[in-house]
């Protein structure tokens, strides 16, 4: 069981210094390559990297949970099992509808996003749609870095202790 528990909190943690990372490389990219439409690309691409790999942690994540040792506290499993689903959620919702809408805009625009008007329909709704997607990045790193906490500092079941009834006469003096 420590193996698993090691191995499921070494992929939680690798996805969420992954989103760390993320943040600091899209933030960069947007101040240092030439223009934003580079810069989205890039930034698009390794998000969807990010949530694919989230989609996969979280499901792997989601079965392993369901091994688990008699006399485990149910309370901390239940909690743990929903904040993983919502952290898979947020990557799903992430690429697969937030993502969508945003490439269905920028292809309407037409034009490079620099070059559209700040006050046109479209570019207010691309940039309400971005700030959704933040809001569903942070929300899936928070119910991550929850669930890798209840992970962490959940204790192993203490041990059956063998008591008199348990004693097997016939094994230990060979009857």
């Amino acid at each position: 069981m420590r193996f698993l528990t090691a191995f499921r909190l070494l992929l939680l943690g690798l996805w969420l210094g992954a989103a760390a990372f993320f943040i600091v490389m899209a933030q960069n990219a947007f101040a240092i390559l030439p223009s934003h439409e580079l810069a989205g690309t890039l930034v698009s691409r390794t998000l969807a990297i990010l949530n694919y790999s989230g989609l996969g942690a979280a499901f792997v994540l989601v079965l392993t949970s369901l091994i688990v040792p008699a006399g485990t506290n149910k309370a901390a499993l239940w909690t743990e099992r929903i904040l993983l689903v919502i952290f898979g959620l947020g990557c799903a919702v992430g690429q697969f509808v937030i993502s969508w809408w945003l490439l269905l805009i920028r292809t309407e625009m037409g034009r490079p996003i620099d070059e559209v008007a700040a006050d046109d329909p479209l570019k207010i709704q691309f940039n309400q749609l971005h700030q959704y997607s933040e809001w569903v990045m942070i929300t899936a790193m928070t119910a991550a870095l929850l669930a890798f906490v209840i992970m962490s500092v959940r204790k192993p079941p203490a041990p059956k202790k063998a008591g008199l009834g348990d004693f097997d006469f016939q094994k230990q003096f060979k009857i």
